[in-house]
């Protein structure tokens, strides 16, 4: 069976820093594209951070690049976001899936409906 776990969200004041992890288990997330994203309240989700497969390339949403830095391990991904503000409250999710998933024309990041696994989301709420 393959599974993913997202973990490490929390309450954070604004101007802070958190690492989110995502926990694979069933295969390796090295062989597949993986994707970070959130879903803020009332608001549909949407990509922030993409690796693809091959790990050569990593995109990110315009509103977190130069903030936010994804990796990606073996069994583990993880999102370091630093300098957090309010409109970083959301839900954040891993997904991961096979193909170019973080390569499609004309998709900023990702496409949410281009992966089959997720994991069941993470808190991250940014106030003071």
């Amino acid at each position: 069976q393959l599974t993913l776990v997202d973990s490490g969200g929390g309450l954070v004041q604004p101007g802070g820093s958190l690492r989110l992890s995502c926990a694979a288990s069933g295969f390796t997330l090295d062989s597949f594209g993986v994707s970070w994203f959130h879903q803020p309240p009332g608001k549909e989700r949407e990509a922030v951070s993409c690796i693809s497969q091959s790990g050569t390339t990593t995109n990110y949403a315009h509103s977190v690049k130069g903030r936010f830095t994804m990796s990606r391990e073996k069994h583990t991904a993880y999102l370091q976001m630093n300098n957090l503000n309010p409109e970083d409250t959301a839900v954040y999710y891993c997904a991961a899936d096979w193909g170019p998933v973080c390569e499609r024309d004309g998709i900023e990041v990702a496409d949410p409906a281009d992966f089959g696994y997720w994991g069941q989301g993470t808190h991250v709420t940014v106030s003071s």
